[in-house]
């Protein structure tokens, strides 16, 4: 094993076969020498806690990290902290940001909040000269305090003015949950917080419980959480007993963990989708349930994070983030892809995360769907139809004299694609046009069961399983 410690420009190296004694008895001379000599005085706590330290942690991997006593109380204030926010859902335009829901019972709800609402400001702060990454931050600081907004309401002359106070925000583990088809359930879980295994099975149970003939579990985008909401969600799916994951690092030779006894578990078909942002808890359940041969893994290849990390507080209020095992799924595949820097472990050299069974690609952003997006046309021009169409349910679909109507503003506001170009996309713009109506008339669930249901990777896994 060799140690690499830059210490104000020294290295130190300790080899294999050299007592411990010696290595730190090399540094303290070495230390002394810099102390005594050095052009510049030395400050004993920086040149350990942003040196030696930080320095010794370099070559394990880059989630092993020491904390200063200031950095540490940050992390445990964040831990503590709580989501808040105004309970709205917005879509983000290069200097727009127009309402699509505003949930009741919320700061956005009560204060009067409507779909088709543009909000110009934000604390004074305008939002025409922003991009989509300013657009974020500024949205992100302002629900952390009290926040003024102008807004532009359509067919209002006037501008409205809401002053909005952020709370704590529940955001539910399981955020969508419907029926693709007749006894095809579809539950996309956004997260791993502590209640998610149950929230999964509230939601098989409302789609049809045992008597589902398939279901599509949507692990897209998630980035894990808690590592037992993630064994008792696999473990709906798997037998009693089954090995779910097993642990391994130098303190752990092998510990596996298994799906209790007792527990209710689902037999129907499954199909798992994934892609480069499911990491950890999720790849956790999309490993388990693909080695048991229990589900179809549809998509991308996985982030590859699977890294059991402990965190130690030390002496002066220091704190020290060290990664003390791996994750490997019930076949022995190591979750965690390789890390640079990482010390050389033969047993860790593996290709990291879960290949999917069907690799599936998201829909391909051509030129006029770019342009389109890009201009705000479809919430805009959902905005103003909305308000003239009457008993919209969620099996309504934009007709073609509606799609019509669409060309022609856009044709208003010089974007002319040609024939080809519109036929080809006709579906597509036909389907985004019911996307955000429904958005404002009966809000983004009812929105997104559209664009989900268009999905080629959400096709695949019903391919996959057969009901397509």
């Amino acid at each position: 094993m060799r140690w690499y410690l830059p210490l104000l420009g020294v290295q130190l190296w300790a080899a294999d076969g050299e007592s411990l004694a010696a290595e730190l008895r090399r540094f303290t001379e070495v230390y002394a020498k810099v102390e005594e000599n050095a052009a510049d005085p030395v400050a004993p706590g920086p040149a350990f806690e942003t040196g030696a330290l930080p320095g010794m942690l370099r070559p394990l991997d880059p989630h092993s990290v020491f904390f200063s006593a200031a950095q540490f109380e940050q992390l445990k204030e964040l831990e503590r902290s709580t989501r808040k926010g105004f309970g709205s859902i917005v879509s983000l335009l290069p200097g727009r940001v127009i309402v699509l829901q505003a949930l009741a019972g919320t700061p956005s709800g009560r204060a009067g909040l409507m779909p088709g609402d543009e909000i110009l400001a934000i604390n004074g702060i305008r939002l025409d000269r922003l991009d989509i990454d300013q657009l974020v931050q500024l949205l992100t600081a302002s629900r952390q305090q009290q926040a003024t907004l102008e807004v532009r309401r359509p067919g209002n002359a006037r501008l409205l003015q809401f002053v909005l106070t952020p709370e704590d925000v529940d955001s539910p583990s399981v955020d969508r949950a419907f029926l693709l088809r007749e006894g095809v359930g579809f539950i996309r879980l956004a997260s791993f917080d502590a209640a998610a295994g149950r929230q999964v099975q509230e939601a098989i149970e409302r789609l049809g419980g045992a008597s589902l003939r398939a279901l599509v579990l949507d692990l897209r985008n998630n980035p894990g959480g808690i590592l037992n909401a993630a064994l008792e969600t696999a473990a709906l799916f798997l037998q009693p007993g089954q090995v779910l994951v097993t642990v391994k690092g130098r303190a752990k030779v092998g510990e596996e963990i298994k799906a209790p006894t007792g527990h209710h578990t689902y037999g129907f078909p499954l199909a798992v989708l994934v892609n480069g942002k499911s990491a950890s808890a999720a790849e956790i359940v999309a490993g388990a349930l693909q080695d048991h041969r229990r589900a179809v893994i549809v998509g991308e290849p996985t982030f590859g994070k699977g890294l059991v990390q402990s965190v130690y507080p030390l002496s002066g209020g220091a704190g020290l983030a060290l990664t003390t095992a791996f994750y490997y799924t019930p076949a022995g595949r190591n979750i965690q892809r390789p890390l640079q820097g990482q010390l050389e472990r033969s047993t860790h050299a593996l290709q990291g995360g879960i290949q999917p069974d069907r690799l599936v690609t998201p829909e391909a952003m051509t030129p006029l769907r770019a342009v389109l997006e890009a201009s705000g046309a479809f919430p805009t021009f959902a905005t103003e139809a909305a308000r003239r169409i009457s008993g919209i349910s969620k099996d309504y679909e934009v007709p073609l004299e509606l799609v019509d109507e669409f060309k022609a503003a856009l044709a208003q506001h010089k974007i002319q694609p040609s024939v080809g170009e519109w036929s080809k996309e006709l579906p597509w713009i036909r389907s985004r046009l019911t996307q955000e109506i429904l958005n404002q008339v009966l809000g983004v669930a009812a929105g997104d069961e559209v664009e989900l249901r268009r999905d080629p990777v959400v096709r695949a896994a019903l391919e996959a399983l057969g009901t397509e």
